[in-house]
């Protein structure tokens, strides 16, 4: 059966968009393949094969390189050369880092909610430490509610508590849980305002709009090419990232209505889960370490989306 050509046309779609922007930020991009694709598979990657890689979204090889360097420069990445050839991958911070946001890329949207908040107060913190901590805990959720008071409903505590590890502030802040009393409809207004989650609702229907040809192109026995399919699922994940650890994963009671974001999980879950396989494969025949191909997926790469063995 030859690849359909639906899909083909939807990927093409979708690159031409991303080329076509007036400034393409391929150190985001190349981000993603880092944590997408490279850090469930060791890690490590030759900076050659991501070069092969990058140059099918238009990104030549300077730019590449420039991208790595400033990545490397601020924390991100670390490089070893052997001979000629260097190898780039996560910092122990980078790799901190990507766990936190993998469970919130990865992971099913929050459900049940127990009607809980949990507060961080900021007020011996200086005004420099005090904005770093509220940046590193945005990509955890968190808004700020007022100069030295931010807030999440549903926190992931164990990332919660690693970040204010890593920061070096676990000592100076305050963590505090409460329960609203008699206040459902202040709480939602509060939670629209604070979060501004009526302009993360007009993102998700942008990525609705953006992806949903390449979802509908996907029929059962749809063969997609492993370039095809690196392609789409590195600029879905690229998109999902950049709306998601900007949303605060509100639980349903504290959401608008019609929230765009419970369409927007469900398209990326079925996209990701049936392009892996492909994807899988063009990573395998393309990506290289010191030792040749990288290595298989590790488990909780299997775990994405609900598990990846699935076509739904």
């Amino acid at each position: 059966m030859k690849a359909s050509k639906t899909i083909d046309d939807a990927c093409a779609a979708l690159v031409d968009e991303f080329q076509s922007r007036p400034t393409i930020r391929a150190g985001s991009l190349i981000t993603t393949v880092f944590g997408d694709s490279i850090a469930p598979r060791g890690g490590t990657v030759w900076l050659g094969s991501l070069i092969t890689a990058m140059a099918d979204f238009g990104i030549n090889e300077r730019l590449v390189r420039t991208s790595v360097f400033r990545l490397a420069r601020d924390g991100w990445l670390k490089s070893v050369q052997q001979g000629r050839r260097s190898y780039y991958s996560l910092t122990e911070d980078g790799r901190e880092r990507f766990k936190s946001a993998t469970h919130r890329i990865y992971g099913k949207p929050s459900g049940d909610w127990d009607g809980y908040w949990c507060f961080v107060l900021l007020p011996q913190l200086n005004a420099v430490t005090r904005d770093l901590v509220k940046r590193e805990c945005g990509w955890l959720g968190f808004g700020a509610l007022s100069t030295n008071v931010i807030a999440h409903p549903a926190p992931n505590r164990e990332d919660l508590d690693k970040t204010l590890s890593r920061l070096g502030v676990a000592a100076e802040v305050v963590v505090v849980t409460g329960h609203t009393v008699h206040s459902d409809e202040a709480m939602r207004a509060l939670a629209t305002d604070s979060w501004k989650l009526g302009e993360l609702d007009e993102r998700y229907a942008e990525f609705v709009q953006r992806f949903r040809p390449a979802h509908d192109a996907l029929a059962d026995d749809t063969v997609v090419l492993p370039k095809t399919a690196f392609l789409i699922r590195t600029l879905l994940i690229q998109e999902y990232r950049k709306i998601l650890l900007r949303d605060p994963q509100m639980p349903d009671e504290l959401l608008p209505n019609d929230w765009h974001g419970a369409e927007a999980y469900q398209i990326c879950r079925r996209l990701y889960r049936r392009l892996s396989k492909p994807c899988d494969a063009y990573l395998t025949a393309t990506m290289q370490n010191a030792d040749g191909a990288l290595p298989p997926p590790d488990r909780e790469y299997l775990d994405r989306f609900g598990g990846l063995g699935g076509k739904k």
